[in-house]
């Protein structure tokens, strides 16, 4: 599979995927978050509310730090909805994704509404119906999001994940690569403090969103990378299925992208 390259070689496709290429994570943040406000100004010009889905991860720092720098953004027409939460952690965590997002972006923008997902719920399926029930009444225009070691995206990974999953939200298991990614992560000192259970957004209530921006820095996510752009699309690489939407963009640094640019000749 041999990517179309532009003549600055920065952005080329892979499927329908678009992925374009920058030299660290700081510039990738910055030039997401550029086209991430870009999009949301053009749907305000047609539409009076947008449905946005946020990943919560170290992965989204650079870019969600820039978006709350972007201006003539209408947050007060902004609708946000996160993509994962653990299942029992205290209500205070910091490793909560709904505080991790409140901590670095709705805190900090004059945002209409956040749908929150309760990971402490008494009754966790009972949970899943109801934010799935929100994601039907307010269907998503576009979706931030990262990729996992394992090519997670939300918290589906392979052993989960189902492209044609009937649920919009559900309760996985989380695999040993994902547990360990947080502690790589350095959100846990250890694996044992790790949740092993969450609720995560199906594949299909994050592909359904009109426009897929997903921003995935760091060499650690170098392997994961090239699986998503090389490998068959298909649930044992579940990040793959970006490269069937139509309005889906990748963002990479010179670290995330090594793997894929040395095995497809791309440098020397």
């Amino acid at each position: 599979m041999t990517p179309l390259l532009n003549e600055d070689s920065r952005t080329f496709t892979v499927d329908l995927l678009r992925v374009n290429l920058f030299m660290n994570r700081q510039q990738l943040g910055q030039q997401a978050a550029q086209a991430v406000a870009s999009q949301i100004r053009t749907l305000h010009r047609s539409q009076d509310f947008i449905h946005i889905i946020f990943a919560s991860a170290p992965s989204q720092n650079e870019f969600l730090n820039a978006l709350t720098q972007e201006i003539d953004i209408d947050w007060s027409r902004i609708r946000a909805f996160h993509m994962d939460e653990y299942i029992g952690l205290p209500v205070d965590a910091p490793q909560r994704f709904g505080q991790y997002l409140k901590e670095r972006l709705f805190d900090k923008v004059p945002i209409n509404e956040v749908y929150y997902l309760d990971g402490n719920a008494a009754d966790p399926q009972q949970e899943c119906l109801r934010y799935g029930a929100l994601l039907e009444q307010y269907p998503t225009d576009i979706v931030c999001m990262g990729i996992g070691e394992n090519c997670h995206i939300a918290f589906n990974d392979p052993h989960v994940a189902d492209f044609n999953d009937p649920d919009l939200v559900k309760k996985v298991q989380l695999d040993l690569t994902s547990r360990q990614q947080q502690v790589h992560d350095a959100c846990f000192p250890t694996l044992e403090q790790v949740p092993e259970y969450a609720l995560t957004l199906t594949i299909p209530a994050l592909v359904r969103a009109h426009y897929l921006f997903c921003m995935v820095p760091a060499s650690h996510k170098a392997e994961a990378i090239n699986h998503t752009l090389t490998d068959t699309i298909s649930e044992t690489y579940p990040a793959t299925i970006l490269r069937s939407h139509a309005n889906a963009t990748l963002f990479i640094d010179q670290d995330s992208a090594a793997k894929y640019l040395k095995e497809t000749a791309l440098v020397k």
